[in-house]
């Protein structure tokens, strides 16, 4: 009886630790509880720079070789390699939609980026899903309604 009650006293245990661990606490895959703030609070911190740029069917990150990024106050993205400097505009909004590229419900939040000029820089322009967040990589995905295709950026802090 005694060896029942250690049994069923570890049980209970390890029923309350184990779904509490996740083994990667730095990671996070993005689901629909995600608050907008911890995204917002993570991307203006510090620069960041892209390491990897997918467009549908095209690896296209030496667009942005040598460039670091600043997710600034008031929505301004800033981007620079020492000789050019592009601004833009960076938002996290609540999509709060059922799209049919919504993987995550109705309560997801997209990564918006605004470019005018140049053009390689105007493709970063979209409302991007947040498919990966950590205090030093933002993994961003967009399915194109037009052509069907899907674009990847990520952003890593420098």
């Amino acid at each position: 009886m005694k060896n029942l009650t250690k049994k069923m006293a570890l049980g209970a245990i390890l029923a309350i630790v184990i779904p509490s661990c996740n083994g990667d606490d730095d990671a996070s895959t993005i689901s629909g509880n995600q608050n907008a703030q911890e995204v917002i609070n993570t991307v203006r911190s510090g620069t960041w720079k892209i390491t990897y740029y997918f467009d549908t069917d095209q690896d296209e990150t030496t667009d942005f070789n040598g460039y670091n990024f600043t997710f600034g106050t008031g929505n301004v993205l800033t981007a620079t390699n020492g000789t050019n400097t592009y601004t833009g505009t960076w938002s996290v909004t609540n999509s709060d939609s059922s799209d049919d590229d919504d993987d995550n419900g109705s309560d997801d939040l997209d990564f918006n980026i605004g470019f005018s000029s140049p053009e390689k820089f105007q493709e970063l322009t979209d409302d991007w899903d947040i498919i990966e967040r950590s205090a030093n990589v933002i993994k961003l995905r967009d399915v194109s309604g037009g052509n069907g295709g899907t674009d990847y950026v990520t952003f890593t802090k420098n």
